[in-house]
Order: C-alpha cells, then structure tokens, then sequence
C-alpha cells in the first residue's frame, strides 16, 4: 500500500482505499493507537477497530459506494504534524433493500504526523453536511436537523 509523502496525499490514498473496498489499506493509514470517531459518533480507538470496522461497511452498506475528494485543505503545526481537511462526496450508498441512497456530503479531518518516512493519521473525524441546517435538536429518540437563522 503506498503511503502518503505529504498531508494533502491522505484524502486522495484513503478514497483509493475506500472505493478498492480495502480495508486492511485504509486503516493501514492510520497509527496503530489512532481514534476514529465517524458520522455518528461512533468511536474507534486503534487501527484494528477501523479496520474492523471499514471492513464491515465497505462489505455491506457501502459495497457499491464511490468516494471522492472535493476540496483539501492542510494546516502545518510544525515540521511533522498537520491537520488536514476534506470535503469528500459519497454516492452509492445502499439502503437495507439494497436501493441506492442519494449522495451524501462531508468533511472529514485527519490528524496526522510524520513517522518513519510517511504521514501517519493519528485522529480523524467525520461529520455529514446536512444543507439548510445549523444544528441538531433532540426530541427523545429522534435528532433532527434544523436551522435557528431567519
């Protein structure tokens, strides 16, 4: 698996990854103590629970899917850290009948550091972009999105 020479390289080696439906690649991008925490709030806490974990999606629910990168952006915080940004664009999802979803829309950030000659992720988090909406409100079980602007 190639590994990343520089920060704005991991968005571009994690969608390769993603839409090969490799899992044992994707999560070979991250530090083996890494976090994942994804659009639920799911939390992975090393590199074989995100394995684990894409393994399972891209097998299922995420068997069709494509991932694409639509916008980068990389802070340095010093010679071998740096937080990147993406915006990525998901389409192919399926639903439990095995109907395509509509394409979904996120920013995804990982933390990353430079360790034994290529970039490693040691956090990332992925959160949805929900057009329209500010935030969320939680009425018992449900969690809805919505918009306080006028």
């Amino acid at each position: 698996m190639e590994q990343p020479q520089a920060p704005e390289d991991i968005p571009r080696v994690f969608a390769e990854a993603w839409n090969s439906r490799d899992a044992p690649a994707l999560a070979g991008l991250f530090a083996d103590d890494a976090d994942f925490v994804n659009v639920v709030g799911l939390w992975w806490r090393n590199r074989r629970d995100i394995e684990r974990a894409h393994a399972y999606g891209l097998s299922t629910f995420f068997k069709q899917s494509t991932l694409s990168a639509r916008r980068i952006e990389v802070r340095r915080l010093g010679d071998d850290v740096a937080v990147v940004h993406v915006r990525w664009r998901l389409t192919g999802q399926l639903d439990k009948d095995g109907a395509e979803l509509d394409d979904r829309f996120a920013v995804m950030m990982f933390v990353a550091e430079y360790r034994d000659k290529a970039w490693m992720v040691v956090a990332a988090h992925n959160t949805d972009i929900i057009p329209g909406s500010e935030t969320y409100v939680a009425k018992g079980q449900v969690r809805e999105a919505t918009d306080y602007r006028e």
